[in-house]
């Protein structure tokens, strides 16, 4: 059996964030699993993140998202490391999210129809989200907005059927001991490659 191809995207964009030590341990794990693990750190790109001429126009992409284009199209299993800022992701992986699954590229509406081809069917997911709020009030106050736009919105609209969602908070006034558990509950999602 083949190994899996695992893509971990980082959309933290402070290198020094609690979601690089938490992308790190994902990868840690799936590299003991024999997984085949690529990364991208979204801050790391060089591209503008504004899509300014929306889909009326194409807009040409730089080298960094062509690259990310082929690690996307290759991995089996994509993992999304990033914090929840104002119910949504920070700034720059909105532009890389806008700026890379582009129409022809993860999905291509049908002419004169509402309906469209999703082209990232087979894939799997698994977001990791950090947050300032406990996870149960994310959920039952607030309703997951984040989550929602995130899987059925972005990933399932393209194809990813199976979305696993791992939320991590409140982060802001947390122990090192806390932090330490979640590192070593991340590490284990990535020796089972979920």
């Amino acid at each position: 059996m083949d190994s899996k191809k695992i893509l971990i995207i980082n959309g933290h964009p402070d290198k020094e964030s609690f979601n690089y030590a938490l992308a790190e341990a994902y990868k840690k794990g799936a590299t003991h699993s024999n997984a085949e693990v690529k990364e991208i750190n979204i801050t790391e790109l060089t591209f503008d993140p504004n899509l300014q001429m929306g889909y009326r126009k194409r807009t040409e992409l730089e080298p960094d998202l062509l690259d990310a284009q082929e690690k996307l199209k290759w991995a089996d299993h994509l993992v999304w490391v990033y914090p929840v800022w104002w119910g949504s992701v920070p700034a720059i992986m909105k532009g890389f999210l806008d700026r890379v699954l582009l129409p022809g590229f993860a999905f291509k509406k049908r002419e004169g129809s509402l309906w469209w081809d999703r082209f990232f069917t087979g894939k799997t997911a698994r977001l990791i989200c950090t947050m300032d709020q406990p996870p149960w009030y994310y959920r039952l106050i607030n309703k997951c907005p984040r989550h929602v736009a995130m899987k059925k919105l972005t990933l399932q609209f393209i194809g990813v059927k199976t979305v696993r969602i791992t939320s991590i908070g409140p982060i802001r006034l947390s122990k090192e001991a806390f932090r330490t558990k979640w590192l070593q509950k991340v590490e284990a999602l990535g020796k089972k490659a979920q």
